[in-house]
């Protein structure tokens, strides 16, 4: 991979500079910086070799990657993890036969390999130690945000970016802008960490963290546990975060402690483990990693956590939430109720599950899933007999694995049908069918909703106790200085790339276009498909009559925060084989944008041309898909944008330029071949 890239941006910087936490760890895993003393910092964009690569089901999907690019062997065989994890119960004779291929790969190249059953694998990075305090893991997989929860730098890559650290060790990677997250004071009883990271994304749903990295501080953090510091930091994704890291604390330490016994315990002969040891831990005790003083932060939040209440997210929106006492208000009916995925079946949520479950029944006519987040979650619920009291109660189990968060395998929402449930996700199409809803919760409150029959809390079971509606308290500071372009910036056009592009604007008005929107979730793992049946499929879940509607070389205009959701490259490559040129949006998710350029689809940010189409369709019977009759005439080198409406006026906008890098990646149809 060239390097060219990675180090246009860096600016000399003093030895001197203050760091945060998320730029210290940094730090430790950048590589061929300009300098010895060279101190990283926000916006940077640097070579980073990380500690590990966590890819799972797309482990096949990375392989043809890896060969593609030529690579005959791995640069680091330690680096990697292969987990199988979403598409666990399909037992067809196809998905068996890639799963023993990514085996035999794995043992064939002597990858640490985890088969179906073992646990999704955010999970087992986190209890196998491949996200230890202070380093730096990636994975192909959005909700890699998780390994924060334990001081992990734990953030998004793509397929493409797997297969290049397999080959040489390392990526490239901008590091964000910083968001200092303060949570003041202690939850109260019955209020979880789920509930807290729902508090945020409902109340901050503004991008005000959109493509940020999240540093939780607090002088009570003590008082949430690791598995609620894991759920929060998984749901930093769904907020519109790169990372979200909690300090390394006490609560950190004494889990480590732990976690390092069960290990000697299961060992076969009782010796340390290779990354969860005394020895590791000490050595955090010793030599703690703190951000200084004086650090820099992009924007300052805080959430007074004695002021937050359950809170549900939805319908098929993380960015509406709702007081569940005024929820509950609606008599909401439900038909399937979910404790499942990497955000809340760990032992915790499913003890608490069981707590509400003992003594009493699903309701008639619900169904009530639950899975564990692994297969050692499961042997610590089996004995305690917390497992045992929720399948009597008539809990329905699932195999230790992604399952329905993913819309795949038992138990998915048909049409018309209401869902709650304790995952990360619950994007229209996602679980089901498009035409069912989904809301989100923590655990007790989807084991009260499946006892009642309706969306519930606890305190809504017998003996009645309603809850009353707390407003949370916030503050939000932005500490950055505004535009930051630089018009006096020039580029240049490499040879053989497109510069012009002309096209109708079609516009689709949503902001947060999730990527089960754009490509779903149940053609995520078939390698199988062409690129015309890949295209076929594209915006599905969000409008079945686009493929009717748009056209071959349109430029498609949508909201903010375009490419929110999985890190899938089929949701950039669907909308190219489609014959999309471009897309253009107010925001993307800075995962999407990586997916795209990679894969050689042009995306560019231009706010003020969404405001205004939005403005001139006020008054129009509005569709999903709408076809404006705004022409585009744009210079993607000089960034310069002529949109003729119908009227025959032309406003003229500016987008940034396509840089000679990125230029370069699109000629060659894509960094594979870069």
């Amino acid at each position: 991979m060239r390097t060219s890239v990675i180090r246009r941006t860096l600016a000399t910087v003093a030895g001197d500079r203050p760091q945060n936490l998320i730029e210290k760890i940094v730090q430790r895993y950048a590589v061929d910086l300009p300098h010895p003393h060279y101190k990283v910092g926000q916006g940077d964009f640097v070579s980073i070799q990380p500690e590990h690569v966590m890819t799972h089901d797309n482990t096949a999907a990375v392989l043809l990657k890896f060969q593609s690019i030529g690579a005959g062997k791995f640069f680091n065989s330690r680096q990697p993890v292969f987990t199988l994890d979403h598409n666990i119960q399909d037992k067809s004779e196809k998905n068996l036969a890639k799963y023993k291929g990514i085996s035999d790969f794995a043992e064939k190249h002597s990858i640490d390999f985890y088969p179906a059953g073992r646990g999704i694998g955010h999970q087992i990075v986190v209890e196998e130690g491949y996200a230890f305090p202070y380093t730096l893991t990636v994975a192909s997989d959005s909700h890699s945000n998780m390994y924060g929860g334990i001081g992990s730098l734990g953030t998004p890559i793509v397929r493409t970016d797997a297969a290049a650290i397999w080959a040489t060790g390392r990526t490239w990677w901008q590091i964000p802008q910083v968001a200092s997250v303060e949570l003041l004071n202690k939850l109260n009883p019955g209020v979880t960490g789920k509930d807290v990271i729902i508090t945020l994304c409902g109340l901050f749903n503004k991008d005000q963290v959109l493509n940020h990295a999240v540093e939780f501080r607090g002088n009570q953090l003590d008082s949430l546990s690791v598995d609620e510091r894991l759920s929060i930091a998984n749901m930093t994704t769904e907020w519109g975060a790169l990372a979200g890291v909690f300090p390394v604390d006490n609560v950190t330490i004494e889990w480590l402690k732990n976690r390092a016994t069960q290990l000697a315990l299961f060992s076969s002969n009782g010796t340390m483990h290779q990354r969860i040891n005394v020895d590791r831990i000490r050595e955090l005790q010793v030599n703690p990693l703190v951000s200084d003083s004086n650090a820099k932060y992009a924007k300052r939040l805080t959430l007074d956590l004695a002021t937050v209440s359950p809170y549900i997210s939805g319908p098929n929106s993380v960015k509406v939430a709702t007081p569940l006492a005024e929820l509950e208000k609606k008599m909401i009916p439900i038909n399937k109720a979910y404790v499942v995925s990497c955000v809340n079946s760990r032992a915790q949520d499913l003890r608490e599950a069981a707590k509400i479950m003992k003594g009493r029944k699903v309701a008639d006519g619900v169904e009530f899933y639950i899975a564990p987040a692994s297969s050692e979650v499961l042997k610590e619920v089996e004995a305690s007999g917390d497992w045992k009291t929720l399948i009597e109660a008539g809990a329905i189990p699932l195999p230790a694995g992604c399952g329905p968060c993913i819309g795949l395998g038992a138990g998915l929402l048909k049409d018309n049908e209401i869902g709650i449930s304790a995952t990360n996700r619950n994007f229209k199409g996602r679980m089901g069918s498009p035409l069912a809803q989904a809301y989100l919760s923590s655990p007790a409150v989807v084991a009260a909703s499946a006892v009642a029959g309706r969306i519930a809390g606890p305190l809504s079971l017998s003996p009645l106790n309603p809850l009353s509606i707390i407003a949370p308290v916030t503050t939000y500071t932005d500490l950055t200085s505004g535009d930051k372009s630089d018009s006096s910036t020039t580029f240049e056009s490499v040879p053989g790339f497109q510069s012009k592009l002309e096209g109708e604007i079609v516009f689709c008005d949503i902001d947060n276009m999730n990527t089960d929107g754009i490509y779903p979730g149940k053609y995520t793992y078939r390698e199988d498909l062409t690129s015309e049946e890949m295209a076929a499929v594209a915006m599905e879940n969000y409008d079945a009559e686009f493929g009717k509607i748009a056209k071959k070389t349109d430029i498609l205009v949508s909201g903010f925060n375009f490419g929110t959701g999985s890190s899938r490259e089929q949701a950039a490559t669907a909308l190219k084989y489609f014959g999309i040129p471009l897309v253009i949006s107010g925001s993307f998710s800075e995962t999407y944008k990586r997916n795209a350029i990679n894969n050689a689809l042009i995306v560019a940010e231009c706010p003020t041309l969404v405001r205004d189409i939005r403005q001139q369709i006020s008054n129009k019977e509005k569709s999903l898909t709408m076809r404006t009759g705004w022409f585009v005439d744009i210079d993607l080198v000089s960034g310069k944008v002529n949109v003729k409406k119908p009227s025959g006026e032309v406003v003229v906008y500016s987008i940034a330029p396509v840089g000679k890098a990125a230029q370069e990646i699109i000629v060659l149809d894509g960094l594979e071949n870069w």
